[in-house]
């Protein structure tokens, strides 16, 4: 696999994505005190080929809590104990990010509000009135 698969038509090679490996907090013992098991994804938006600027743009507006002033994208995965899997566990989150960013909002439908719903709203308005007058016609000070 030399690349990542996002949609039907956008791949990812795998030479620009990159990754950093950390300690990683959590459960382990004194596993996690030896071993670098956090896995962060790192990803050049900015400096990607293999995307259009409208794809770019899409992404920078749906992803850009995880975009630094850089323009990388992070992606951190520490949830197992094995480096390898945590490393597979951030591409597939890359990869679903990515395509949620890229998938188009569905047109909005037009609809109207119905007579019934319009009477009702009249209705609560002039019952709110009514209740309103009620309380001012009885107190003559």
């Amino acid at each position: 696999m030399d690349s990542l698969r996002i949609t039907s038509r956008v791949a990812i090679p795998l030479a620009e994505i990159s990754f950093i490996a950390a300690r990683s907090g959590g459960p382990g013992g004194q596993h996690v005190n030896t071993t670098s098991t956090k896995v962060t994804l790192l990803f050049d938006l900015e400096a990607s080929p293999s995307l259009t600027d409208s794809d770019k743009a899409h992404i920078r507006q749906a992803l850009e809590g995880r975009i630094g002033k850089d323009g990388v994208l992070h992606v951190v995965s520490q949830s197992t104990r094995s480096q390898f899997a945590n490393r597979e566990i951030a591409l597939e989150r890359f990869a679903a990010m990515l395509r949620v960013a890229l998938t188009p909002a569905p047109p909005r439908k037009k609809t109207r509000v119905t007579l019934a719903a319009k009477r009702r709203r009249v209705d609560d308005k002039k019952r709110h009135g009514a209740l309103k007058r009620q309380r001012t016609a009885g107190s003559d000070d």
